[in-house]
């Protein structure tokens, strides 16, 4: 019995060490993996994400200043979009100034309709029904009908915006007739509305009823569908 008794006080120690190693190597693991990326400022380029004063950025430009004196510091001047608001403004940093990487996230989603309460979008992986404010939307309601995809983005798990496509087809809901001898070659361009309520520049050989390519950046004509 008196041996029984010992051994059975091993096994208990041994599992109690086993288990509260591997409390502390999950608990390790489970801190590091918390524990948000660090950006330099001289590291944001042009098109990169960053968190600044708890708010996603986009960076749309990025200037190195290098000091001519000496010790004097290097400072790079951001131009950056806060993606909750859409303002745009610029702002300088020191090089070591350090940013978080946000948690972004972005998922296809198709475009239902818009009312007083804001634009409505389907996820596509959740099907989950997801409400756009009118700021965050922007102006991309000039490039979507009903059933467009688009990438909707996230932020900590909300929606916050959308990332259109590059180019987006749309039909010609109105313009002028061509005149006769118009011919793709031509550089003379004429006004025309997409089914958006959209209004570009098209050749005078578009028609009204023909789907179009438009550039979502340039907001232009970019040919035919």
């Amino acid at each position: 019995m008196a041996v029984a008794a010992k051994l059975m006080r091993l096994m208990y120690y041994f599992c109690a060490t086993a288990s509260s190693r591997m409390s502390i190597i999950i608990g390790t693991y489970l801190f590091k993996g918390t524990m948000a990326a660090l950006i330099d400022a001289i590291e944001i380029k042009r098109k990169s994400f960053f968190e600044f004063e708890n708010t996603p950025y986009l960076c749309l430009e990025a200037v190195v200043n290098t000091p001519t004196a000496r010790g004097g510091q290097t400072l790079v001047r951001l131009k950056m979009r806060n993606l909750l608001t859409n303002a745009v403004f610029e702002k300088s940093f020191k090089a070591n100034d350090k940013f978080k990487e946000p948690d972004l996230q972005s998922v296809p989603a198709s475009y239902l309709y818009s009312d007083g309460e804001g634009s409505h979008f389907l996820d596509q992986e959740s099907y989950e029904t997801l409400t756009l404010s009118e700021t965050m939307v922007g102006d991309a309601l000039d490039f979507l009908v009903e059933g467009a995809i688009v990438e909707l983005r996230k932020y900590n798990g909300n929606p916050i915006g959308l990332d259109l496509p590059i180019f987006v087809e749309l039909k010609i809901a109105q313009t002028e007739p061509g005149v006769k001898g118009d011919s793709s070659s031509g550089s003379v361009t004429k006004t025309a509305k997409l089914e958006t309520g959209l209004e570009i520049r098209v050749p005078l050989f578009i028609k009204e009823g023909e789907k179009v390519k438009v550039s979502t950046e340039r907001r232009e004509f970019a040919g035919r569908a």
